[in-house]
């Protein structure tokens, strides 16, 4: 279970001139719906925020961030992919914020399907990648991940905390009230996994490609938009297994029939 005093968020990395903060959960307030977590940057007085999710949470995730900053402060949100439960609050930020939206360049079109009218704030991350250089020094890294799920999807890495950002790769599916903050024992955590990733990641070639390249930054903590927060040991313990996952293409005929 996640502690009470954490419901409501919780600074997973802290110093004098950057913060890495978990904005809580939604649990007790979702009935059928997906968990989702989001995240807030601080670095000098200025926020990142990494998928705000949907129209549904946009109060909620409001009064997560301004326990932390003005919501006038925001100056970037980051979106991980283009799903609704991501990304479709977007009019509604841009309403409140004179943020820069970073997402990738296959969704730009996309999104004023969400209630944009001025597109000129979109910033199209090519499929490479990229930076984001904050006021600190710090630097945020866009490592492409595509195909995990998504065609078009980006992971976001903090180079002074140490956290990897990851959107869906990672993902776990708790029952109602079973969730927790961390991950405390990975082996006990697979069955939670297993499902999401064997049916949305695209293939065990794509995963094993993207595990060599965020293997090599060494993260401390491995942050999804969905389930727990793996950190250390578990980290490490969740990008083996997700390397060597059969998965997605490598399973057709499970999915078509023989």
């Amino acid at each position: 279970m996640i502690e009470e005093q954490d419901v409501t968020g919780k600074i997973l990395y802290e110093d004098a001139d950057h913060k890495f903060i978990w904005l809580g959960t939604e649990n007790r307030y979702r009935k059928g719906v997906i968990q989702t977590m989001q995240y807030l940057i601080i670095d000098r007085g200025r926020g990142i925020l990494l998928d705000p999710g949907g129209v549904h949470l946009f109060s909620r995730v409001v009064a997560s961030v301004s326990r932390y900053i003005s919501i006038d402060k925001i100056d970037t949100i980051f979106f991980s992919h283009q799903d609704p439960d991501v990304s479709s609050g977007i009019a509604l930020w841009l309403g409140v914020t004179n943020a820069k939206v970073y997402i990738s360049s296959l969704w730009t079109r996309f999104l004023p399907h969400f209630g944009i009218v001025d597109t000129s704030r979109m910033i199209a991350i090519e499929d490479k990648g990229g930076s984001i250089k904050l006021a600190s020094g710090a630097e945020l890294k866009m490592i492409p991940a595509h195909f995990m799920h998504s065609p078009g999807q980006f992971a976001l890495y903090d180079s002074r905390a140490k956290i990897l950002f990851t959107g869906d790769i990672g993902a776990a599916v708790f029952g109602d009230g079973d969730e927790t903050l961390f991950v405390e024992d990975f082996r006990e955590h697979i069955p939670l996994i297993q499902g999401f990733h064997t049916r949305y990641m695209a293939s065990n070639s794509v995963v094993r490609k993207w595990c060599q390249l965020v293997g090599r930054l060494d993260p401390e903590m491995i942050a999804p938009q969905h389930g727990a927060i793996y950190k250390d040991k578990t980290a490490k313990e969740f990008l083996s297994w997700l390397s060597e996952l059969r998965c997605g293409t490598d399973l057709l005929d499970q999915y078509f029939g023989a």
